[in-house]
Parts: C-alpha cells; sequence; structure tokens
C-alpha cells in the first residue's frame, strides 16, 4: 500500500452503535492508513454505552466518540472521504443514506444492535455479534490491494463485503 491515507466514513441513522463501532474498528485495524469517522442521518446525540462498552472490550480506547450528523461531512473544510459506508438495516425498513459526490460506496448493513431489547447479558452480546461481523468485513477491505486495483475493481470488492 501506499503513503496515502484513506478517509472512511460510516453512516447509519442514529450514530449510536454500528457506525460508531465501525469508526473504532477500522481506526484500530487500519494501523494509520485509514481515517475513519461516522456519522447519522438522524443522531441520537448520544453513543450508546454497550458500544462504547464492546470497544473497551475489544482492546479499543471508547474516549471521543459522539453522535453527530453527516452533514458535517459534506461542507467546506471536512475530509475528503475515499470510502463512504452505510451500516444500516434496510431488511429493518430503515432508510439509509446517500451519499453525494465522488468516493467509493457500499452498503454493509448490519441489524440495529441498540433496537435488541433484553437482558444486560444479552444485549453485550448482541452488540459483540455486530462488532464481529463489522470486524471481518473492516478485516476483507484491508486486504485488498487497494493500490494495485482499479477504481471499478475496488468498488465491486468492496459491495461485495458486505454480503459477508
Amino acid at each position: 500500500m501506499s503513503d496515502k491515507v484513506y478517509n472512511v466514513l460510516f453512516i447509519c441513522t442514529h450514530n449510536s452503535a454500528r457506525s460508531i463501532l465501525a469508526e473504532g474498528l477500522m481506526n484500530s485495524l487500519g494501523r494509520g492508513g485509514f481515517k475513519a469517522y461516522s456519522a447519522g442521518s438522524h443522531p441520537a446525540g448520544a453513543v450508546h454505552p454497550f458500544a462504547l462498552k464492546t470497544l473497551e472490550r475489544l482492546h479499543i480506547s471508547s474516549e471521543g466518540y459522539r453522535s453527530k450528523d453527516w452533514s458535517e461531512f459534506a461542507g467546506p473544510g471536512a475530509p475528503q472521504m475515499d470510502f463512504v459506508f452505510t451500516v444500516c438495516d434496510n431488511a429493518a425498513g430503515e432508510v439509509c443514506p446517500v451519499w453525494p459526490g465522488q468516493p467509493m460506496t457500499a452498503h454493509w448493513g448490519v441489524a440495529d444492535p441498540s433496537a435488541f431489547e433484553g437482558s444486560d447479558k444479552d444485549k453485550a452480546q448482541v452488540f459483540w455479534d455486530t462488532a464481529v461481523v463489522l470486524k471481518r468485513r473492516i478485516e476483507l477491505m484491508l486486504a485488498l490491494p487497494l493500490g494495485s486495483l482499479n477504481r471499478l475493481s475496488i468498488q465491486r470488492e468492496i459491495k461485495d463485503i458486505g454480503t459477508r
């Protein structure tokens, strides 16, 4: 891979769980080659406590995360995104935001763990399961030889990862 740092935005509806987990995972696993951000189309205003606990369980800092509107990344002065991933769950009838511009995009939908109702132990497991799915997808993306693939090939690969 080149010295380029790829900017990645994970967006979902509330920016309180899935996109936060993905942001933390990408920043940790990307080891300086990727800078991840997260946002929501209708941010909850707070990060779900189980998302922060899950990051800690993964040995990822849980500091500095906040639920924010995706418009923060669409205006002047915002970092230019190379990749934008929606992680909302179409099957649950959620409306996934559409990202304008030229970044490569893919839908990596996962069920919203914050919608799960049950014991704290069961909630922790649902958040863990969500993180494992996102971690695997991020690992698959990080394994791609981005420097040697053309844009169309990369686009095809990242879309395919969302089905795994």
